[in-house]
């Protein structure tokens, strides 16, 4: 079954332009993992700090295959996470 989900952060306003210039990357490399569908990161239009990113997988094990990634470790978890005010991830469930 697809996996669908809203990822919102919240980046310390001091290292939103560092963050920023590490998101082609990890965007390019997660577009093209095995079992991604599509990959989008948004910034809110009221905020430059706000950013939304809403990923599809093909199943829970494409979900899994992205988070356990090199990428995924060594710049979300290494680089992004820390540099965070609020990350909230939402898993959403498509009901039509």
């Amino acid at each position: 079954m697809e996996k669908e989900l809203i990822v919102k952060w919240k980046i310390k306003e001091s290292e939103t332009a560092d963050i920023l210039n590490l998101l082609p990357e990890l965007a390019d490399k997660t577009r093209n993992e095995k079992g991604n569908i599509s990959y989008h990161i948004y910034q809110s239009a009221d905020n430059a700090n706000e950013l939304f990113l809403h990923e599809r997988y093909a199943d829970a094990d494409a979900l899994e295959i992205h988070k356990n990634s090199e990428h995924y470790q060594q710049i979300v978890l290494g680089q992004i996470i820390p540099n965070l005010e609020i990350r909230e991830v939402t898993l959403l469930k498509k009901l039509f």
